[in-house]
């Protein structure tokens, strides 16, 4: 069974930093494109970044620099580094492992960018 566990969401101003973890097995890290979505209320879920077996990473438009995916192949762990966060950064964020017909989410990590 396949299992994304996901940590680092929580409450941050306006400006702020967070990074976001993702732990999953080995296996998926050497087959499957690793990646993070996210939702906020009322919208669909989107895309933001994933990272691919051989490390290359791909990025949504909107990011614009602000959103760093990385991955430690020793730890089976991607992050998602987030910085100058702004409110409508506010969300759900989702893990996502991805290989073709396969795709697994983790169970969520909130984030919230308030003053």
């Amino acid at each position: 069974q396949v299992q994304l566990m996901e940590s680092g969401g929580g409450l941050v101003q306006p400006g702020g930093s967070l990074r976001l973890s993702c732990a999953g097995s080995r296996t998926l890290f050497s087959l499957y494109a690793m990646g993070w979505y996210r939702q906020a209320p009322g919208q669909q879920r989107e895309w933001i970044a994933s990272i691919r077996p051989s490390g290359h990473p791909e990025y949504a438009d909107f990011i614009k620099g602000r959103f760093t995916i990385s991955r430690d192949v020793a730890k089976t762990t991607v992050y998602l580094q987030m910085n100058n966060l702004k409110s409508e950064d506010t969300a759900v964020y989702y893990c996502n492992a991805q290989r073709s017909g396969d795709n697994y989410w983790g169970q969520g990590t909130q984030v919230s960018v308030s003053s």
